[in-house]
């Protein structure tokens, strides 16, 4: 068998879930609690590592079921995730840095990967809103689509409004972050968001990933953390898939609404080597009058060799999905009767999409240095058929329109890390490069039944059948560098600063909104750390970060349909944060942090795809209260409760009110697990996405959402299991998403500006059947 920096042999005693209290006791866990002197961490692949010289006297249970041990010295100490560029800067210290001797590779020490919530980050991460979600918690979880993977992430909520194969709607820290501006995802250090985006800025689909696959989810939030840029400032999430699998598996699901789901991988060990070929197929129909009839396929292979202190891996993957899709629907047109919630006013919206991307990945690692090269590529594909005010311009064609996407993506980064002593202070440097080019062809339509045509509004203006059509090459780069110093025994510091540098050239179908644009932005961050006292650390970080617009609205000075002149967008906006927490350990297998947050947007511009027009929005304003908690009663029994607040207004004064529509304000989620490793096991969660403004005058708001879910299931053997899952266990009648605009819902109907919704689906149940060869 080849070892990885993800798949070691298990330790002995090592056992199944660990996330839920059980260890062994063949080998001393990591010891948490009094200071520890000569305590350093790192990341590696997105994963939190600790390594510890000295340990304190309290013993933090529980471990997780692929306990792992990597054989590396204390002094191959601190690496920040290097999934995104940065800035190289205090030349003054990095130059006393590198002239400085590395510290001596001492004798080694074990190091312990924290796999889940329950595994204590005292000493390790740099906020109390950071942290590292598991594969036990992504598996054993109760997700109904594959995005709510994401919502282990506490405060996340991620919902859907026509079509199980669109991107989903992100929300977190008072924000309706659209399909992902705002929060940056990547699978294996692969950017999943994509700008300039036919269908919105950030889109970021994730239909191409097969969960069982992930290993790992490192999330942050705020914009302290120098790896972080575009998309990042509500947020990110580093997904991380096996380079071996535990164990082969096949599993089949089937359930209510045309659901049917079959997914299988294994390990092929050849020359040193491991070959992970991976395959999911999906159906789903839904309960819509007019059916989704989603299906999608998922082809993932990996290539995998190297020792652990030189592997690499080769990884291709392969998307394809089609469906179609009922849009939200105006309130009042349910109400009345006209239609049910299940219905649609247009039986024809829907899309297809593709993704095919390969990336190859290549480390070096010495007992003071690791460095590390990423390169990937991917062609994407869309064809998105939407309706969303229906007779509101056209009253005899309607207003469905098309939007595509079609681009190739090529990029890479390269980072390096040295740990170092300097003046007796244990440091550790990182510095980074990050360079991406989209070649993007999008385009907006105007269709009828998804054909394009011509529309004439009441004013008599005509809709040409191609609104827009676009060929962009965007371009960014970016460098940034930090720094983490170990100050005493209570006292860690982390600071840096990124530098981000974007290019945009647009060649439009209107000469007018042809151009080029050229932005860059300097961003400083830093963050302080005190303790570990009596199991508990405080954090105080803060910075500067940024998001970018559409490249299109940047170069935008005519509207396509009036011909009225418009002001361009800036392409890239400054943001500024702050966050102050706790991270307490109140006896073993409690965690909880409680963190304050603070963000400042100079404007939330956005490019509307769906008009093909930019809107400037205004300077805004969020903070909120996050509180998280995981506990583990016994080896058993797991208990997670989740609150986070957020309030977000405008920051300038406008008679349309104060309140950024969409906005999340309360999010609590829930669960109880139910683990004993054999015989019965279960999965209780509830999620509550509370009430929002839906106009800046919060005259509309939205109702609150409330499900719970139900996973339980029997183990027949090691091998072996079946699992039910019970959607909406309680059938309410809520919705998914809500919305406030002018709709017209039959051409002899008025205008109405009013609440348009799509609704959560009934209660549902699908069986799961796994097993392990």
């Amino acid at each position: 068998m080849t070892t990885n920096e993800h798949s070691l042999p298990q330790p002995p005693g090592a056992n199944r879930s660990g996330r839920l209290g059980r260890h062994s006791g063949a080998r001393p866990l990591r010891r948490v609690g009094q200071p520890q002197k000569e305590h350093l961490h790192r990341y590696y692949d997105s994963v939190l590592i600790s390594y510890s010289k000295k340990v304190s006297k309290q013993l933090v249970e529980p471990r997780s079921k692929h306990d792992e041990t990597i054989p590396r010295s204390p002094a191959f100490a601190a690496h920040r995730c290097g999934i995104g560029p940065a800035w190289l800067v205090g030349l003054g210290g990095i130059a006393v840095a590198m002239s400085a001797e590395p510290k001596a590779a001492p004798e080694r020490w074990p190091a312990v990967v924290i796999t889940g919530r329950a595994d204590s980050l005292l000493g390790a991460a740099g906020s109390a809103s950071e942290g590292v979600i598991g594969s036990d918690q992504i598996r054993d979880r109760v997700t109904f689509r594959i995005g709510e993977i994401l919502e282990t992430i506490p405060g996340t909520i991620l919902t859907q409004h026509a079509g199980g194969g669109k991107a989903n709607q992100y929300f977190l820290r008072g924000f309706n972050l659209d399909h992902g501006t705002d929060f940056a995802i990547t699978l294996d250090g692969m950017p999943m968001n994509l700008p300039t985006h036919g269908h919105g800025q950030g889109y970021a689909d994730l239909n191409p990933i097969i969960p069982e696959l992930i290993e790992h989810i490192h999330y942050v939030k705020g914009v302290s953390f120098p790896a972080w840029g575009d998309f990042s400032s509500a947020g990110a999430a580093a997904l991380s898939s096996y380079r071996r699998l535990p164990a082969s598996w096949i599993r089949a699901e089937a359930g209510m609404y045309g659901y049917a789901r079959f997914v299988t991988a294994w390990n092929v060990n050849v020359d040193q080597t491991t070959w992970l070929p991976a395959l999911e197929f999906l159906h789903h129909d839904g309960p819509w009058r007019n059916k989704d009839d989603f299906q999608k396929w998922n082809v993932h292979l990996s290539w995998a060799g190297g020792d652990a202190d030189t592997p690499w891996q080769l990884i291709c993957r392969s998307y394809h999905g089609r469906w179609d899709s009922t849009d939200q629907i105006p309130e009042s047109a349910w109400r009345e009767g006209r239609i049910s919630r299940f219905a649609s006013l247009d039986d024809t919206t829907g899309g297809q999409a593709a993704r095919h991307s390969l990336q190859a990945r290549f480390e070096r690692h010495t007992p003071a240095t690791r460095s590390r090269f990423q390169w990937y590529g991917f062609r994407t594909d869309l064809d998105l058929w939407s309706n969303f005010t229906y007779y509101l311009v056209d009253t005899n064609r309607g207003d469905q329109f098309q939007q595509t996407d079609q681009r190739w993506v090529t990029g890479g980064q390269w980072d390096l890390r040295v740990d170092q002593v300097i003046a007796n202070l244990e440091t550790i440097h990182t510095v980074g490069l990050q360079a991406r080019l989209d070649a993007i062809e999008n385009g907006l339509f105007q269709t009828w039944r998804r054909r394009r045509v011509d529309k004439i509004d009441e004013m008599g203006r005509i809709w040409p059948a191609v609104m827009r059509r676009d060929d962009i090459l965007q371009t960014s780069a970016g460098l940034f560098y930090e720094a983490e110093v170990n100050w005493t025994d209570w006292l860690r510091s982390r600071s840096g600063v990124r530098g981000d540098l974007y290019h945009v050239e647009v060649k439009s179908r209107l000469p007018q909104n042809s151009g080029e644009r050229t932005a860059g932005l300097l961003s400083p961050k830093g963050a302080i750390v005190l303790g570990p006292w009596e199991n508990t650390e405080l954090y105080l970080e803060g910075g500067f970060g940024f998001h970018s617009n559409d490249g299109r609205g940047a170069t935008t000075r005519v509207d396509p349909v009036t011909g009225d002149p418009v002001d361009p967008a800036d392409l890239l906006v400054r943001t500024y944060g702050a966050e102050t927490g706790i991270r307490t350990v109140p006896r073993p297998g409690w965690q909880s942090t409680l963190a304050g947050w603070w963000l400042d947007m100079d404007s939330e511009l956005l490019f509307l795809g769906d008009a093909g027009t930019t809107e400037a929005s205004r300077p805004s304003r969020r903070y909120g209260v996050e509180w998280a908690n995981y506990l583990a009663f016994s080896t058993n029994w797991g208990v997670e409760l989740d609150l986070a607040w957020s309030h977000a207004r405008f920051r300038d004064e406008d008679p349309a009110g104060p309140h950024i529509p969409g906005s999340v304000e309360t999010v609590v989620t829930a669960g109880v697990s139910y683990d004993p490793a054999r015989r019965w096991f279960g999965n209780l969660r509830l999620r509550f996405f509370g009430p929002r403004a839906l106009l800046e005058d919060n005259s509309l708001r939205s109702e609150a959402t409330l499900l719970l879910n139900l996973r339980f299931g029997y183990r027949f053997s090691d091998r072996a299991a079946l699992a039910v899952e019970i959607f909406n266990l309680l059938d309410r009648r809520d919705h998914d998403i809500t919305y406030a605009y002018e709709s017209r819902s039959a051409p002899d109907a008025p205008v109405r500006l009013e609440r348009h919704f799509h609704p959560v689906e009934p209660w549902q149940a699908r069986a799961v059947f796994t097993v392990q060869f």
